[in-house]
């Protein structure tokens, strides 16, 4: 199992070559992003209240098998925080914006949790730009489900939002499965110290709008528009983004493969096979899957 220090609070050890770091004007705000690695061009979408600075050991673990362009999605980060109500469809036109910056005509796409969501929007309203797609522990909304509604955890007392967390995070997690299982531990008290960091008002709006956005997440009807090979990536101990919410949308992409890990909403720390298999998919240059693989 990997260490969830190494992908959420520590650099990089590959040392990357032409690094990028600018920021652009898109669709009316100041879009920070970063570009590192070589190989073919992959677009990262991040999570929930995510930022470059906080995952970027995971973002950047995919660099040294492609060209890795991320960004701080709007309200977060480094990025601006414009006034709100933000949509979906202002998510993804920041990454087509991005995109379009770039010269990028079509990339590879990986989008994780909320990014997921993101990736998905992404998709249905461009297809066409998309060469293969990566969906990790994430959910359709609508009818396929939708994720734990984050946005009420802001209703509860720190007590309860940090039992709700752990227990979303992982449905095996009890405080007799923490003591047993210490990398599981150090998983939950990495994710609270990032929940609980000194945010200023500012960033907490951010993050509220964000989660306003993802409470409407809904591209049920609209997943038949998705061409490319894709992945859905699962864990199947999940809270958050439910199993089901998975197999909903591998079900409803024509081919798409559905991969189960042994694992929670952070399956890729918690299952060593995850990341490489990811990775290789979204390599591969073979043709599409003839239909789902077989859950594992």
């Amino acid at each position: 199992m990997l260490q969830a220090s190494r992908l959420f609070h520590t650099a990089p050890t590959v040392d990357y070559l032409f690094a990028v770091m600018p920021a652009i004007t898109a669709n009316g705000i100041e879009l920070y992003y970063e570009r590192r690695g070589r190989g073919p061009r992959l677009l990262f979408f991040n999570g929930s209240g995510a930022t470059l600075e906080t995952s970027a050991p995971l973002i950047w673990s995919f660099a040294d098998r492609f060209d890795v362009v991320a960004h701080d999605q709007r309200g977060l980060g480094r990025t601006a925080i414009p006034p709100g109500p933000y949509r979906m469809a202002d998510y993804a036109a920041d990454a087509a914006a991005l995109l379009e910056h770039l010269g990028w005509a079509t990339c590879r796409v990986i989008g994780v949790s909320f990014g997921g969501m993101v990736a998905q929007e992404f998709a249905v309203t461009w297809p066409a730009r998309l060469e293969r797609l990566a969906l990790m522990c994430t959910s359709p909304g609508g009818v396929g489900g939708a994720s734990y509604p984050l946005h009420e955890l802001a209703e509860r007392s720190p007590d309860e939002r940090a039992a709700i967390g752990m227990r979303i995070l992982d449905t095996r997690f009890t405080a007799e499965w923490l003591l047993a299982h210490p990398a599981d531990r150090m998983l939950v008290e990495m994710m609270a110290a990032r929940n609980n960091a000194p945010k200023s008002d500012e960033q907490r709006r951010g993050e509220s709008e964000q989660l306003a956005a993802r409470r409407r997440h809904d591209v049920c009807e609209r997943l038949a528009a998705i061409a490319c090979p894709t992945l859905v990536a699962c864990g199947r101990y999940d809270g958050i983004a439910p199993l089901a919410n998975g197999e909903w949308i591998a079900s409803h992409i024509r081919g798409a493969e559905l991969r189960v890990y042994e694992g929670g909403h952070a399956f890729f720390i918690q299952d060593s096979t995850a990341l490489p298999e990811i990775a290789a998919f979204l390599a591969d240059l073979g043709p599409r899957a003839a239909g789902p693989l077989t859950p594992r």
